[in-house]
């Protein structure tokens, strides 16, 4: 089974090589570390790190030295994070991942990016109003697949064995920002339609389907208004793929196709260079519809499908994996990722029991979630289990 922990490069500036790499070693034990390439904007509690305990991630920063030749004329480009200096955190972690044997993997973030989103408005997805979601991309958006495969053409500099690609999809609405707020009760069917994105390029997308979308933006828009405007009506259940004649589902579908293509897309350029990508799934099975995920047809498009095992008990995990059995996932086809900390680990037996039911299943690879949030004897937790 592969293993790795995931990590920010910050973790490694401000512990250095040799204490960082020391400890994914020495005490986790895991085979490789995934670094986040690029990453949205976040305050963080670090229990072991030297230099800060408290630290506020920059939105949609990239930590690795970006080749001005392949993004001359783009306007959608990474910008490295102030934190990192002059320095390459994914060059220093390249060169001491292969001196000690271990596989540098890129945490990759794509669509989930402020930055870009508030520079390029009109990049972004848009609901059924207009209104832009500046904190993300629209992967139906060309200049925004374009920087997607590029971004992946980049790391495959550094040697990195797997792209691991975090929001490469649809987010909806409520995912969270500063002071994000919803005084009134909106309920889950206005929460689901006000995060559709009905931008022109999905509009386009979902009428080469043969799905009338002005009807079915115009319909969403009707519901949304009778919805916003009454309490009880607020609360009413509603079967989204009943709404418009059964064409919102239609137009969701062709929402999923946009992102299965997009992960084709990636994944090729990653195979092109030597390099695996998993498509990491947003949630888990049957959570992912309005976000585009369709899992069938990402198992086929990208390499492994990756998820996240958040869960307290072993038989809870294999649980979340049979559940991917359901909608045509094999385990083999699955890379999960566990949390070793005690909000899900109330010791070193229950990861343990974790790791052990993964590989009984037949999961091939697994993660481990964050190197710098945990404590170190979460650490030794992984190492423990993986030696089991």
């Amino acid at each position: 089974m592969q293993s790795s922990v995931l990590a920010f490069a910050t973790d490694l500036l401000d512990e250095g090589a040799d204490t960082f790499f020391g400890n994914l070693t020495d005490r986790a034990g895991v085979g490789g570390v995934s670094l986040a390439s690029v990453y949205h904007a976040a305050r963080d509690v670090f229990p072991h790190n030297p230099r800060r305990v408290v630290r506020h991630l920059e939105p949609g920063a990239a930590y690795f030295r970006p080749d001005p030749a392949r993004w001359a004329g783009r306007r959608l480009r990474p910008t490295p994070s102030t934190a990192i200096g002059d320095r390459d955190p994914f060059a220093e972690a390249a060169t001491e991942a292969r001196r000690r044997g271990l596989r540098l993997h890129a945490w990759t973030v794509f669509c989930h990016n402020d930055r870009l989103g508030f520079e390029h408005p009109d990049c972004a997805p848009a609901n059924a109003f207009g209104d832009r979601h500046l904190t993300e991309l629209c992967p139906a958006a060309p200049e925004v697949r374009e920087y997607a495969v590029t971004l992946v053409g980049e790391l495959a500099r550094y040697g990195v064995d797997t792209v691991r690609a975090e929001s490469l999809h649809f987010h909806g609405l409520r995912h969270g920002y500063h002071h994000e707020r919803y005084f009134e009760e909106l309920g889950p069917v206005a929460e689901a339609l006000l995060g559709i994105c009905f931008c022109a390029h999905c509009r386009a997308a979902a009428t080469r389907a043969g799905v009338p979308a002005d009807e079915v933006a115009a319909a969403v828009r009707t519901e949304l208004r009778r919805r916003l405007a009454d309490d009880a009506a607020a609360a009413e259940p509603g079967a989204l793929d009943e709404l418009a004649g059964g064409a919102l589902a239609a137009y969701v579908d062709a929402s999923a196709a946009t992102v299965t293509a997009l992960a084709a897309e990636v994944t090729a350029e990653a195979h092109r260079h030597g390099m695996r990508l998993n498509f990491m799934d947003g949630g888990g099975p049957g959570k992912g519809w309005l976000a585009g995920i369709d899992l069938p047809a990402l198992t086929g498009a990208a390499h492994r499908i990756e998820t996240l095992g958040y869960a307290r008990t072993p038989e809870a995990v294999r649980e979340k994996v049979a559940a991917f059995a359901l909608h045509g996932v094999r385990p083999q086809d699955l890379a999960v990722i566990l949390r070793p900390m005690a909000s899900d680990c109330d010791g070193p037996a229950n990861l343990a029991a974790k790791v052990t039911a993964l590989r009984d299943l037949g999961v091939p690879e697994v993660g481990f979630y964050h190197y710098g949030l945990m404590r170190l004897s979460s650490l030794d937790r992984i190492g423990a289990a993986l030696a089991g």
